[in-house]
């Protein structure tokens, strides 16, 4: 399995390879504000701070005013993780992945589908391995 570590970071370290598609964040942001809570961390490479899964989440940080984010960070390099396009009928380069994200020039909304390789051999979405935290978002804030 992929090692993961658990950190708090600042927003502004963190890089986006993908748009946020506005309907689904309006969505996550009345959830996360309903109750006041982060419940999962984002996955995030631990070399160049792109976000894997989670650009949602990290908006609605952005917009309830946090400077930070609980992040698992993780080896994007590494063979157990593949990325597929949304439609999952092909595979998308990690270097295009991590240019997006260093460029600004990022992916339409859902582009990728960041795929973990498991023991038994099948693949399970990234989103598997964040575990749940509670987070209160007062904690997260940019006065902390």
């Amino acid at each position: 399995m992929i090692s993961t570590q658990l950190e708090i970071v600042k927003i502004e370290e963190l890089r986006e390879h993908e748009e946020a598609d506005p309907s689904h964040l309006r969505e996550i942001h009345r959830l996360i504000e309903a109750d006041d809570v982060l419940k999962r961390p984002l996955a995030v490479d631990f070399r160049t701070r792109t976000v894997l899964d989670g650009v949602h989440r990290l908006n609605v940080l952005k917009r309830c005013r946090c400077g930070r984010a609980p992040v698992y960070f993780l080896d994007f390099q590494s063979d157990e993780i593949v990325v597929y396009s949304a439609d999952r009928r092909s595979t998308i380069s990690k270097d295009d992945v991590i240019k997006a994200a260093l460029s600004g020039r990022k992916f339409p909304a859902r582009t990728t589908w960041h795929m973990v390789k498991m023991a038994n051999g099948q693949l399970e979405h990234i989103s598997l391995i964040e575990k749940e935290v509670h987070y209160p978002l007062g904690s997260l804030s940019m006065n902390r």
